[in-house]
């Protein structure tokens, strides 16, 4: 049989990158309609049909939910056109991350996918997750969740030879980080509040052109495994804690095996093993610029990154409506 690493490296790769265009040439179709519902459906189903074109056998473990709480895409579900005989792979995806940032038209929706050997994701139950990440070039143990926030920033001011003050740190902008913003503003950190879109956010710590230096906060623990994939093909650090509201969900996370409720979790145990990571702007961003419909042509930015040589490519496509038209 052919192995996982094998299909990673000759076919995949740039496979994914037509999966998340897919995805985000089908839900650019809803930018600012105002129907959230309407463009995730548009963008799992243009997802699913991308995947199951690929010749694998893949495993959905990071999706929509569980399977009675979405159609398409759940946690669980096979996909791929060569179930039993093609090389198993695990795929984490969020057919349309920034579903509100979509039907608003704001800033930094993205098709995002992440694919690994079996076993190489974490099955991670759908609940929140307790997020810190660092760029590249930091010394390892930089960050730890263990300590508070000021204590982060002073750790990563020191290592960068700064001022804790000159410090931007990324946060998502919710009622439950009232308390954390507070206490970074105290420092006279500068505080980059954004309306949705985590894994955009946590990536953005590894472009100095964002001048983000820290992501703190916490947000969905399926975005979490899918921006650590992204970090485990570029460098930086990353430390998650998944967080537990009730009994339901406690009892979810056992159920994916789960037993450890207060572990904290690294890159390697999020994201181990060869990972590609891809993810195809749906709104303009940070990250890329989204999907632009023309007369003729409809055009794409993605990204496609690869774990194992390190690899970041940048793909801008054109989508012609007839062969020979311009753009």
């Amino acid at each position: 049989m052919v192995t996982a690493s094998h299909v990673l490296d000759r076919v995949l790769v740039l496979e994914m990158v037509r999966v998340t265009e897919a995805a985000a040439v089908a839900a650019s179709r809803l930018i600012g309609r105002g129907n959230e519902k309407a463009a995730d459906h548009a963008a799992v189903e243009a997802m699913r049909e991308a995947l199951n074109q690929l010749d694998f056998d893949g495993t959905v473990v990071i999706g929509e939910g569980e399977r009675d709480e979405a159609p398409m895409l759940f946690i669980g579900e096979k996909v791929g056109a060569a179930q039993g005989t093609g090389p198993r792979i695990d795929i984490a995806l969020d057919p349309l991350e920034g579903t509100t940032i979509t039907a608003k038209a704001g800033p930094n929706a993205l098709a995002v996918l992440a694919i690994a050997e079996e076993g190489g994701l974490l099955n991670a139950p759908d609940v929140y997750m307790d997020k810190l990440a660092v760029g590249p070039g930091f010394p390892k143990g930089v960050i730890d969740l263990n300590k508070s926030p000021t204590e982060n920033v002073k750790a990563v001011a020191a290592a960068k030879g700064v001022e804790p003050s000159d410090i931007i740190t990324c946060v998502l902008d919710r009622p439950r980080h009232e308390a954390l913003i507070a206490e970074l503003r105290g420092l006279g950190c500068g505080i980059m509040l954004i309306p949705d879109g985590d894994v955009a956010g946590v990536i953005a710590v590894t472009d100095p052109d964002t001048t983000i230096d820290i992501y703190m906060g916490s947000g969905g623990a399926p975005e979490g495994v899918l921006a650590a994939a992204a970090l485990r093909c570029v460098g930086g650090q990353f430390q998650g804690r998944l967080l537990f509201r009730n009994d339901d969900e406690r009892g979810r996370a056992a159920k994916w095996g789960v037993e450890d409720l207060n572990r904290i979790y690294d890159l390697h145990d999020l994201a181990k093993g060869d990972v590609i990571f891809a993810a195809t702007g749906v709104t303009d961003g940070s990250l890329l610029q989204g999907v632009k419909r023309r007369k003729n042509c409809i055009s794409t930015e993605s990204v496609v990154m690869r774990a194992s040589t390190g690899t970041v490519r940048w793909v801008r496509g054109e989508h012609r409506h007839e062969p020979g038209s311009h753009c």
